[in-house]
């Protein structure tokens, strides 16, 4: 029986532990999240979220079974112009202080072709969930001194009045300051 008891602990050491091929880490210095958003009509204002974590979990090669957490910190919005960027943290918008974090959590990764995917998710903005769908591309994985490295783009449109960010005003031809629609891409390395 003595001999035994270090298989058992192994068995059980196993039994417990995550698989080592199912985790995805983000390489920050390689990944980016980025929005745009109409205004006055006429042109489109761009901006980043420059703090953020996406994690993925996979055991499939081709990604079917994935699962994805992510976290952006709404202070961390760029748009490159201060007095725009402190407004969007108030309560006309993203509301910072109550609501630091922007979430999103899948619930489905679909397989539609070779590199595209349809991603199934629930997306939390201020005090709002909603069921989302990205659209991602798989750019490619690769083998590299770091480990295996797999290259996504994705991008989300959604309507930024159904999460509450409702601030607006109407200019003098008719037309909104800000459009509804907010366009969101993605562009992601991860490192196994």
């Amino acid at each position: 029986m003595r001999k035994y008891i270090p298989l058992i602990f192994a068995a059980i050491f196993l039994a417990f532990s995550p698989a080592q091929s199912s985790g995805w880490s983000l390489d920050k210095a390689h990944s980016g999240i980025t929005f745009s958003i109409q205004h006055m009509v006429i042109s489109e204002v761009t901006g980043t979220f420059k703090e953020f974590n996406v994690t993925v979990s996979s055991s499939k090669e081709d990604f079917t079974d994935a699962a994805i957490d992510a976290a952006i910190e709404v202070k961390s919005i760029d748009t490159g112009n201060e007095r725009r960027d402190s407004h969007l943290r108030t309560d006309d918008f993203f509301n910072a202080e109550k609501f630091p974090v922007i979430k999103f959590r899948s619930t489905s990764f679909e397989k539609v072709n070779d590199r595209s995917y349809k991603i199934k998710g629930l997306l939390t903005l201020r005090d709002t969930t909603k069921e989302v769908t990205i659209d991602a591309s798989l750019n490619g994985v690769i083998a590299s001194g770091k480990g295996s490295r797999s290259g996504w783009k994705a991008t989300l449109a959604i309507n930024r009045f159904e999460y509450g960010l409702q601030w607006n005003k109407t200019i003098e031809t008719g037309g909104m300051v800000a459009g509804e629609t907010v366009n969101i891409t993605f562009n992601m390395e991860f490192v196994k």
